[in-house]
């Protein structure tokens, strides 16, 4: 079954979500249509590879162009209209930058995981439930409702400055008349009546100034009420949600209605100060005893412009956390002389500011970290912010070429830094530039969230482990001495993420009894999720009982063998996985013999095992567990095909398959069948051409069972075949179908 269809199946609460993140970025049309060719690319690897997402930009337009033909010929004109408007769309969005679709597509397609394991559990977790609060969505309705009211109560002060200024010239008109006048002229009774009103117009004036500076002050005020409550908490909130998807949690939606509110008060600020130079002109051409205008104004313009400083200084910020494009999905972990990406926005879209204001990147500038490595950045370090490279068209700027290197310390001191204390160093890439615009020069700054440094790959689990263990635990986005004293995590929200990184990296996330087993590695008991804190030694630095790896290295070495070798059989849901020895025999001893489930092993790192129960004569139970295969022995047998041609030698019985049912009871060939890279009898016949004629080898998995081992209490480690038994299985199998037997 494809993921979306998966999808379709869902709950209306969860199929809400779904809808919240198609949008004309990515129409849910193109995502139904082309379901199964969606899904069969490979999405994240265009997104770092700007030559494979052009091809799969043109393969994509050319499967809307299939559509559009097939809809053609069913005369279906709505469909051929909405198709026609999204080829438009697609090819006018990303036709120069085809790698904001993969991105796109490819976090579309991460995010329906996470919705169908979120599904699959049977309840919400904590994050992800403190995440979409329904009092944090009534705060962002509010905070568009006041930017929409302040920016109608700025244009309708514009109104009140213009009457000003007509009343005003009307004034001055009137007043200069009378004052070309003949000193005989000005006693007449209608110019004594001409003075009168004249004085009530200059009342009038007056009324009108003080009005006009009330309400340009109280615009003032909602704004800075705004920008220092509700608005600030927005901006922390998606600063909090992006930390959380950077490690593996729901996607951060709201930058764009965070631009649109950042952008709306930034015209309204820089229109009321244009309404108090307005006033300032005004002052110059008339002024009297007790105006207002002097007095207030140069209070009213400093506020403006300390509004606009914190307002340009919040707007600038990291929309893309620095990442690998080797690793996509594990961000802020950086490799020495390897490039990554990383890519900021400001949130205020200006047109004047296109192309105007120059970014330099830095690495720990003015910060002391917890070690002697220091590391500079090579590469394109300075870049123009525009408003051409973003498919939305905001103003940002991405760099794409940057690269750390490790400075040669004098002391020495490199040598003497632990495994441990390298992938717990936190670094910080900073980011400055400088706005100049309307008579204002504003500095600004920002850095990422805390990065690893790792000069070699071994050190990337690790590494990883901080990046999610900071996230987790703390929203500060610098605090670089956090594993000085790293504090403990709630299981409850540690296990949440793990699941995530199942259903990120993996493309299917952990249920609750998967997640009862980790509970329980992790604490060596049954314990209330709610209540348990679990220290960072616990998670990644403390070996396991009796082990000589840690929990965190076993994790991360069965995710990298279900990425590799056992993806596809993953996702189908047809892994146990995570389930001890014990609670194995305890679902297979009542089942129908030959009924088997598949498990992680627990004593070797990135093994996968198969037990399944047999009876004896005497209807005894008893339970056969294989040899853990690892990446290797994978590497050359498909897993799918090992489940089919296995077979087991009886002492000098018949080498017979002993798999029948995937647990409950499932037949395995309905489980598994789609997934076998062919029949097992389907071998070639020499070639009649000539050339050497060979028969194709074929490799068969093949354990034997002594007659001794009848103990039925522990499930036996079955090895691969010796020569003997070898021997014995060419009897009863054609050469043609085995020639080399593991």
């Amino acid at each position: 079954m494809s993921q979306w269809s998966q999808v379709q199946q869902l709950e209306i609460k969860f199929l809400e979500q779904v809808d919240q993140f198609y949008d004309d970025n990515f129409p849910m049309e193109i995502r139904h249509l082309l379901a199964q060719w969606i899904e069969s690319q490979d999405w994240e690897a265009a997104s770092n590879n700007e030559a494979m997402a052009t091809i799969l930009l043109q393969n994509l337009l050319i499967q809307v162009d299939e559509q559009l033909d097939r809809v053609s010929q069913e005369k279906n004109l709505l469909l051929i209209h909405n198709l026609k408007r999204i080829r438009k769309l697609l090819q006018g969005k990303y036709h120069g930058n085809p790698m904001h679709i993969a991105v796109i597509i490819s976090n579309c397609l991460r995010e329906e995981r996470r919705i169908l394991a979120a599904a699959s559990m049977p309840v919400q977790g904590p994050l992800e439930k403190s995440l979409q609060n329904s009092v944090v969505s009534e705060r962002q309705r509010n905070v568009e409702h006041k930017v929409s009211a302040i920016k109608n109560s700025a244009q309708m002060t514009d109104q009140d400055v213009k009457y000003l200024e007509d009343l005003q010239e009307e004034f001055d008109f009137r007043y200069k008349t009378i004052q070309s006048l003949e000193q005989s002229d000005k006693n007449s009774a209608l110019i004594k009546q001409e003075m009168l009103a004249l004085q009530a117009m200059l009342n009038t004036l007056d009324y009108k100034r003080k009005e006009v500076l009330s309400k340009i002050g109280r615009v003032i005020h909602e704004i800075d009420m705004l920008m220092s409550n509700m608005l600030t908490e927005e901006l922390l909130d998606w600063k909090r949600r992006q930390q959380i998807a950077c490690i593996g949690g729901p996607l951060h939606g709201g930058l764009d209605q965070l631009q649109n509110c950042f952008t709306l008060l930034a015209e309204s600020l820089f229109q009321v100060r244009r309404q108090l130079e307005k006033l300032d002109e005004l002052l110059t051409r008339l002024t009297y005893d007790g105006d207002p205008i002097p007095v207030q104004r140069p209070q009213l313009l400093e506020k403006v412009n300390f509004l606009l400083y914190n307002l340009f200084r919040n707007s600038f910020v990291v929309e893309r956390q620095p990442c690998m494009p080797t690793h996509p999905q594990r961000p802020m972990v950086l490799k020495t002389l390897i490039q990554f990406t990383v890519k900021l926005r400001l949130l205020i879209k200006l047109p004047e500011l296109n192309y105007q204001i120059r970014v330099k990147a830095t690495i720990d500038k003015n910060v002391s970290t917890v070690s002697n490595r220091r590391f500079i950045l090579c590469g394109t370090h300075m870049k123009a912010m525009n408003m051409d490279e973003s498919a939305n068209g905001s103003l940002s700027v991405e760099f794409r070429h940057l690269q750390p290197k490790e400075m040669k310390s004098s002391a020495g001191s490199k040598g003497n830094e632990g495994p441990h204390m390298v992938t717990e160093e936190l670094h910080s890439i900073s980011f400055e530039t400088q706005v100049c615009l309307y008579g204002l020069t504003i500095n600004l700054e920002t850095s990422s969230l805390p990065v690893v440094m790792i000069s070699n790959v071994s050190q990337l689990p690790n590494a990883w482990a901080s990046i999610i263990w900071y996230n987790l635990s703390t929203n500060d986005p610098q605090n670089l001495s956090f594993f000085n004293n790293p504090p403990a995590a709630t299981l409850s929200q540690l296990l949440e993420v793990l699941s995530w990184q199942f259903s990120s990296y993996v493309g299917r996330g952990l249920n609750s009894e998967q997640l009862n087993m980790l509970a329980e590695k992790l604490t060596g008991q049954q314990v209330s999720y709610n209540d348990y804190q679990l220290s960072w030694a616990k998670f990644c630095k403390e070996h396991l009982p009796g082990k000589s790896f840690t929990f965190w290295v076993w994790l991360e070495a069965i995710l990298d063998l279900i990425k590799k070798h056992i993806l596809p059989l993953w996702i189908d849901g047809y892994i146990m996985g995570f389930v001890s020895k014990e609670k194995e025999r305890i679902l297979l001893k009542d089942k129908t013999p030959g009924t088997f489930l598949l498990r992680f092993s627990e004593s070797n790192l990135g093994g996968i095992t198969f037990t399944w129960v047999d009876q004896l004569e005497n209807g005894d139970v008893t339970f056969h567990s294989v040899e853990p295969y690892n990446k290797g022995r994978l590497s050359a047998l498909p897993f799918a095909d090992i489940l089919r041609d296995y077979k087991v030698i009886m002492a000098d019985n018949v080498p017979e398959n002993p798999l029948k049912y995937l647990y409950p009871d499932i037949p395995k060939d309905k489980a598994f069948g789609k997934h076998y890279s062919c029949q097992p009898n389907e071998v070639s016949k020499p070639s009649d051409g000539g050339g050497k004629g060979y028969v194709p080898s074929v490799f068969i998995p093949v354990s034997k069972i002594l007659n001794d081992s009848t103990d039925p209490h522990s499930p036996s480690d079955l090895l691969p075949m010796s020569p003997s038994v070898y021997a014995v299985l060419r009897e009863h199998l054609s050469p043609t179908v085995i020639e080399t037997a593991v």
